[in-house]
């Protein structure tokens, strides 16, 4: 009996140590986080922009608030990747009411965008804060005209802040956009990026280096479809209108993510006569689609779906309605879109969860919706620590002594390479692959990263063989390598 139970001892440690170490280790989603508490209700605004972005391990959300007997901005901070976050801080203060408001971020500069009625119609707002959501400067208006601004959305690149939205000055509503190229100290003009009778909504907007995606819903068909714009140079200049779908059913609330030069586009979608998810994607930065894909599949409603890319994995949550209420699920592809994983059910409660925005930082996952399991509507946070299984990892807390970038292993390699890296400060650290024109294919890290040593797993997705280079740049470093895909 004693030889039975120490074979029953060995065999589960041998089990639990390889859940714990295999770099396939299944996903770990955390309890519920209750992020507001108060009487008054706190609202998620919409999925096509995020109420939360992360940059390292600091974590951003933003929402809306009317504890203060009008709707406010509010904003919450975790500086160690949702494990604990700070009090809530009132961004806006002013007897209008804010809507369609988001969150994006670069390195420790932290944008939130929304629309405002304080100047007796809807326009675009702005705010900025350059210490990682310490301090926060004054509210800053984009546009002025007398019709109505609707529904920002937003995107950085370094230091270029790409802003959309959704304009009736023409009559019917267009999409406009404006960025910024100091990180949001000055803005340049108004852009109209649309030119139809018909009305065009709810943009949304990435970027990777100079390359910026849109994608929105457009009526000129005469039902809505989702349609995507590129532009290759920052902002400068716009290629023409593509039409994404093509059905006689509804297709809306469209939601874009980039990694590299795999673009991915999700979208809720009328075809099956109920709301199922889609996805579409592009392996070359938006030149050419691939097929719909049908990402959920029950006789329920499945709507708002909100995408983020990191590396070759994709992270999808949306809400549905399976259950007889409105849950958040999650759903993923550690393949760049090419296959994917099954439904998960994210949220178990009696009560209504909403309008759920997803962001990922390194190895971690973080999902944002609001919940009215506590008799009024509250935003809830979710994260899974190891959701992201290619992306960076910290394999060393030991400060280094320099910079350094060593040669990636296996090479020749297929279909994935891992490269280590070490900085021996905190900073904004990116590493990108380039094909042998110089062209960028690979966003691998763009974010604030603490000192230590770091492996990111590259897992090639839509390349072809050939040599490539990856390079890191730091404010005080850069380095480039050859490596070679054999296929």
């Amino acid at each position: 009996m004693k030889t039975k139970n120490l074979i029953y001892s060995l065999a589960f440690v041998l089990v639990v140590h390889y859940i714990l170490n295999t770099d396939n280790c299944f996903a770990q989603w955390q309890p519920d986080v209750r992020l507001t508490n108060d009487t008054a209700r706190s609202w998620i605004s919409s999925n096509n922009a995020w109420s939360v972005a992360a940059s390292g391990n600091v974590v951003h959300v933003v929402w809306e608030d009317f504890r203060n007997g009008n709707g406010e901005i509010y904003y919450k901070r975790s500086t160690d990747a949702g494990v604990i976050w700070g009090a809530d801080t009132r961004l806006t203060n002013n007897a209008a009411v804010p809507w369609y408001y988001s969150v994006t971020v670069s390195g420790s500069v932290v944008h939130v965008l929304w629309q405002d009625i304080r100047d007796g119609n809807y326009e675009i707002y702005c705010k900025r804060s350059t210490d990682a959501g310490i301090s926060w400067g004054a509210d800053t208006r984009l546009t002025n005209n007398s019709a109505e601004s609707w529904a920002p959305s937003a995107a950085v690149s370094g230091s270029v802040v790409h802003v959309l939205w959704q304009d009736i000055r023409d009559g019917n509503y267009e999409i406009y956009y404006k960025r910024s190229t100091d990180a949001g100290a000055s803005w340049g003009a108004d852009s109209r990026l649309t030119n139809n009778t018909s009305d065009s909504y709810y943009p949304s907007v990435t970027a990777s280096g100079s390359v910026v995606h849109v994608v929105w819903e457009d009526f000129r068909d005469g039902n809505w479809e989702i349609y995507y714009k590129r532009s290759t140079d920052g902002g400068v200049s716009w290629g023409a209108d593509t039409r994404l779908t093509n059905s006689t059913a509804d297709s809306e609330d469209p939601c874009v993510a980039v990694s590299g030069s795999v673009v991915h586009v999700v979208w809720d979608d009328y075809r099956d006569g109920n709301y199922e998810i889609y996805c579409k994607r592009s392996t070359d930065a938006g030149v050419s689609w691939g097929a719909d894909t049908r990402l959920t599949n029950n006789t329920a409603d499945s709507r708002y779906p909100s995408v983020a890319a990191s590396g070759s994995v994709v992270h999808v949550v949306w809400e549905d309605f399976r259950d007889g209420n409105w849950e958040v699920y999650y759903k993923r592809s550690t393949d760049g879109g090419v296959s994917w994983g099954a439904d998960t059910r994210l949220t178990i409660d009696a009560a209504v969860s909403y309008l759920p925005t997803v962001a990922v930082s390194g190895l971690v996952v973080h999902v944002v919706w609001e919940d009215d399991r506590d008799g009024n509507t509250e935003i809830y946070y979710k994260r899974d620590p190891t959701g992201n299984p290619t992306g960076i990892k910290n394999i060393n807390s030991e400060i280094p002594s320099k910079y350094s970038l060593h040669q990636n292993y296996p090479n020749p390699f297929n279909p994935s390479t891992k490269i280590d890296f070490s900085i021996p400060k905190s900073g904004f650290v990116k590493l990108n692959v380039f094909d042998v024109t110089g062209k960028e294919v690979s966003q691998l890290v763009n974010e604030n990263l603490n000192a230590g040593n770091y492996s990111y797993t590259f897992k090639v997705s839509g390349l072809s063989s050939g040599v490539y280079f990856y390079t890191i740049k730091t404010n005080d470093f850069a380095e480039t390598k050859k490596m070679i895909l054999t296929k």
